[in-house]
């Protein structure tokens, strides 16, 4: 039974991705993806915005985040919270006045999947950078229509996991979930055994067997 701290911790975590980087960095600039860092996450354009462990981090300082609304987050680090208003139907759910509440050894296991999947990606497609997406919160890639990614969890899986989405219908028991493959990071191991993944899913996807006429 997957630990409700770890759903709670996730869920805030999400709220900090959407409503205090992603929201004021489309709002600024028009972009949406955000990047994995060591520690955390990280815009990719203007303002540079930061998760480091428990605390925002920006060009002039640092706050921290448990125990205060993201409105007040915000305030203090002179951004405006919100998620990216009228560019994606689904997210965290997550008010600017709720008060974050994530716990740090929760926390760690979601950011550890993040750096984990970031580096798997990176070594299974090198030429690609892999994206944190604040819709969804998955760390992905797609390459010849399949996506590759790693989630910290959703309503489908609710642990961290991998996963091979083809944008097309494949019949074969290696996909076991509505949108392609998923396997729990804990079942999988290291980043090594999550590349293994993403090539065993992209060696039965070159089989035009598997494909419905």
């Amino acid at each position: 039974m997957t630990d409700p701290a770890l759903t709670t911790t996730r869920r805030f975590l999400h709220g900090v991705a959407e409503l205090l980087l992603a929201g004021p960095q489309w709002r600024a600039t028009g972009e949406l993806a955000l990047a994995v860092v060591e520690g955390g996450f990280t815009t990719t354009a203007a303002p540079a915005l930061r998760l480091q462990g428990d605390k925002l981090l920006t060009e002039f300082g640092q706050v921290e985040l448990n125990g205060h609304t993201y409105t007040d987050v915000a305030s203090v680090a002179g951004i405006q919270a919100g998620e990216p208003a009228g560019v994606y139907g689904e997210g965290s759910g997550v008010r600017p006045d709720e008060v974050i509440t994530m716990d740090s050894a929760q926390r760690e296991t979601l950011l550890r999947a993040f750096r984990e999947g970031d580096h798997a990606l990176r070594e299974f497609a090198p030429d690609l950078v892999p994206v944190l997406w604040p819709e969804h919160f998955d760390v992905a890639i797609t390459l010849d229509r399949v996506n590759y990614g790693v989630s910290p969890g959703d309503h489908h899986l609710a642990e961290p996991y991998a996963y091979v989405g083809p944008h097309d219908t494949v019949q074969d028991d290696f996909f076991n979930a509505p949108f392609g493959a998923a396997r729990p990071l804990a079942r999988l191991g290291d980043a090594n055994a999550i590349t293994q993944f993403f090539r065993t899913g992209q060696d039965l996807l070159s089989r035009s067997d598997l494909r419905p006429a």
